[in-house]
């Protein structure tokens, strides 16, 4: 049997939401990904699903999300 996919607009928000959920929580743990943004996939018709694009970051930056997941993986 066939996986019935999503409508666009609900996948979409699914990953605005997810996108949104995660800068929440590194903006409380003092952490901003200046690069936080959505990336569609799939084809013209068929928009696949999104993927939330952590983008780059600096050095400082990435030592502090692994320090906070760390702590986080600790408890």
């Amino acid at each position: 049997m066939a996986m019935e996919r999503q409508p666009v607009v609900t996948r979409f928000k699914e990953v605005m939401d997810a996108r949104d959920a995660l800068a929440a929580a590194l903006r409380q743990a003092g952490i901003q990904l200046p690069a936080l943004d959505i990336r569609a996939t799939g084809r013209t018709g068929d928009p696949g699903y999104g993927l939330v694009d952590l983008g780059v970051c600096a050095a400082p930056v990435a030592l502090a999300l692994a320090s906070v997941i760390a702590r986080g993986a600790a408890r």
